[in-house]
């Protein structure tokens, strides 16, 4: 029996025993920081894109297609122009419905990705397509008052499965490239990543991406390793460049703008592929072509734009168009732009980027050691290349995001869907603890076991972002301002299902109220009654704080075209009286929200 308890001790010190601890040990602490990040910090969607996703992906569960039901002025505008080009080939049906708004309006805003993956999770009922926020349901609810959406908490769940699947993945690379205690610190660091917690229950498709980004990276690594060792056949890394194709095809059909990582992936494989870089440069480039023509030539066909209204991201939030003026407008003047403005967008992001955001990378600190390891020359060739990708990943995601930043990252500072550099905190991750490992191994410590316990200070420092989660205040799980699903579903239940909203939380209105709504057009005049009279009827308009809230004099007193839209608001509410012929005299009033319609519907309701 002492024998028996001797044996099991020492394998539970270094034997199988010892790996399974600290497996389940790992897994505990995951389910803790689960369990606990949600109770304390999880918030319904706050983003305009996480909302436009998730009824794009209800659409395609329910068998409508890649429709939308939050519509853009300008995403018509590009519908019509494309239709009207091609005008003899269309059937009676189409030519009488140009803009596509009176059935589904094809959606020209979105690559494919991600919607598809939250549709097949609708299907099989991991999430739920129709949520009712207006029943009084624990845990849903709390002291009679709405908490959380049953759908935006399933959805913050399976980008947090992402997450464990991005830190695995970490954990690998690592390994490979430096040593287990590395892959340890980097897995768990990353795992602890506030801001990777808050891109999960965002809804966004930020960790898909992360997730296919790793995936990528862990085929160059084994590219690299497959070629450095001799007697290998070359199947085995013409199958890796193929795998690297594909998921460098997905990850663009997540986000467009990812696709410019392919320059350096390019330039690792012909640096680190050796005598076989010119084939698997090809495979790559010819599998990534193939995953992503298919989807530019549906674009192409639907608006005669490779990328849609994502294409005009480096003129929107310009000069030109600032802030959401190009979504809104209907009519816009394309011709008047020109390269002088797209310039001056491009250095004001940039030197946003360059002086705030790449010190954030990693949670502040860490950011500190990787720029610093940057001096120091590895032996193994395998990390001098990744770290050389990183740089190159770096480098051209700084360019793509300062041009196409637009108004979604003045909405939502840092968790939007256009920050690219946030793919790169695994990799900072990684060789920030390297270097900080290897200036430990120089320090000459009293005793062996402070060793931890440095390691155990760096890693609390690093992750204090969420340690603060599980300190006083608890987070408000209701993103009100501007989103009060409740209200949001009261409204839009009193709407027929062809009826139109235009509100100026549309994709509000399309995800929890399940009602097509158009975005406010520049104008309470000449546009909207151009949309109204001639394209399709506004049955109601519904404004939020995102209006009710507009600073007076510099967005309404001066704000051009928004000055007819804030006379309308302050008529509305003070004197309670509309512009002549305004088509919505009947008004409804909630907390903070105001409703116009064409009757009573309320008293229909009731």
């Amino acid at each position: 029996m002492p024998f028996m308890l001797q044996d099991l001790v020492h394998k539970l010190e270094v034997g199988v025993g010892a790996r399974a601890l600290r497996i389940a040990l790992a897994v505990l602490v995951g389910l803790l920081l689960v369990v606990g990040y949600n109770l304390r910090s999880f918030r319904n969607f706050s983003t305009q894109e996480s909302m436009d996703q998730a009824q794009l992906a209800r659409n395609i569960a329910e068998g409508r297609g890649f429709t939308t039901k939050y519509v853009r002025p300008f995403s018509m505008f590009l519908i019509k122009r494309e239709n009207s080009d091609q005008l003899d080939s269309l059937s009676p049906e189409q030519r009488a419905d140009l803009y596509e708004i009176k059935d589904g309006h094809p959606d020209i805003a979105n690559p494919p990705v991600y919607p598809l993956v939250l549709a097949g999770l609708m299907k099989i009922g991991v999430v739920p397509a129709h949520a009712d926020a207006l029943t009084d349901r624990p845990f849903w609810w709390s002291n009679s008052y709405f908490a959380r959406h049953p759908a935006d908490f399933a959805i913050a769940l399976f980008n947090q499965l992402l997450l464990i699947g991005v830190a695995l993945l970490t954990f690998f690379i690592a390994r490979r490239l430096f040593d287990i205690h590395v892959a340890w610190l980097a897995a768990l660091l990353v795992f602890a990543a506030d801001l990777l917690w808050r891109f999960s229950v965002s809804g966004q498709s930020t960790l898909l991406l992360l997730l296919l980004f790793m995936g990528l990276v862990w085929a160059l690594v084994n590219i690299q390793a497959q070629s450095d060792t001799e007697g290998n056949t070359p199947g085995r890394v013409l199958g890796w460049a193929a795998l690297a194709g594909v998921l460098l095809g997905l990850g663009m059909l997540t986000r467009y703008s990812y696709g410019v990582v392919l320059l350096p992936v390019l330039g690792f494989v012909l640096l680190a592929a050796g005598r076989k870089r010119v084939p698997v440069a090809l495979i790559i480039s010819f599998v990534f072509a193939l995953v992503v023509v298919p989807w530019v030539v549906r674009n192409f066909n639907v608006s005669g734009t490779p990328f849609g209204t994502a294409g005009y991201a480096p003129v929107a939030n310009s000069a030109y168009f600032p802030q959401h003026q190009l979504a809104r407008s209907l009519e816009p003047n394309l011709s008047q732009i020109n390269l002088t403005a797209i310039w001056w967008k491009f250095f004001t992001n940039l030197r946003s980027i360059l002086t705030g955001e790449i010190m954030r990378l990693g949670g502040g600190i860490i950011a500190v050691f990787f720029l610093a390891g940057l001096m120091i020359p590895f032996r193994n060739p395998a990390i001098s290349r990744v770290r050389y990708f990183a740089l190159g990943a770096l480098a051209i995601f700084i360019v793509a995001q300062a041009l196409g930043r637009t108004a979604l990252s003045d909405d939502s500072p840092e968790i939007n869907s256009e920050n690219l550099l946030v793919l790169l905190l695994p990799l900072v991750m990684i060789y920030g603890v390297g270097f900080f490992l290897i200036l430990l191994d120089q320090v000459p410590l009293p005793l062996p076991g402070l060793r931890y316990v440095v390691i155990g200070v760096f890693a609390a420092i690093v992750s204090l972002p969420m340690l603060f989660n599980f300190l006083p205040p608890k987070t408000s799980p209701v993103a009100f301002p501007p989103y009060h699903p409740p209200s949001i579903q009261k409204v839009s239940n009193w709407m027929r299902e062809h009826e139109l909203v235009m509100s100026d939380v549309p994709w509000a209105v399309a995800w929890y109220g399940d009602r097509q709504s158009v975005l406010l057009t520049l104008d309470a005049h000449g546009q909207f009654y151009q949309f109204t009279d001639y394209i399709k009827p506004v049955s109601a308009l519904y404004l939020t704080p995102v209006s009710l809230d507009a600073r007076f004099l510099s967005q309404w007193a001066r704000g051009g075209s928004e000055r007819s839209w804030g006379a309308l608001v302050m008529a509305a509410l003070s004197a309670e009286q509309l512009p002549p012929k305004f088509p919505l005299t009947k008004s409804y009033r909630l907390p903070e929200q105001l409703f116009l319609t064409d009757w009573e519907r309320w008293l229909k309701a009731d």
